[in-house]
């Protein structure tokens, strides 16, 4: 170890940028954790991605898929079925 460092050059601040995002502590069920993991691990990216792309998906003002896009898109595909038969 040196006897004097030279810090003149040092800035105060956060190691890490921040970018956009807030480290936070949060309790969640262990199998629920788990499922996370485990589903994370298949899709191949961090189960802390999942988390929040999960809970930003459920923030949607909208719904992925709704009662009327089902039933068009079966209807579509009941069609196209008669169609290739």
């Amino acid at each position: 170890m040196k006897e004097e460092y030279d810090l003149s050059q040092g800035q105060r601040g956060a190691v890490i940028a921040n970018n956009g995002k807030t480290r936070i502590t949060i309790w969640l069920d262990d199998d629920v954790l788990e499922l996370f993991r485990q589903r994370a691990e298949v899709e191949g990216i961090g189960y802390q991605t999942l988390v929040n792309q999960t809970l930003r998906a459920s923030l949607s003002p909208q719904p992925i898929m709704d009662e009327t896009l089902l039933r068009r898109v079966i209807r579509e595909e009941m069609q196209a079925g008669k169609v290739a038969a």
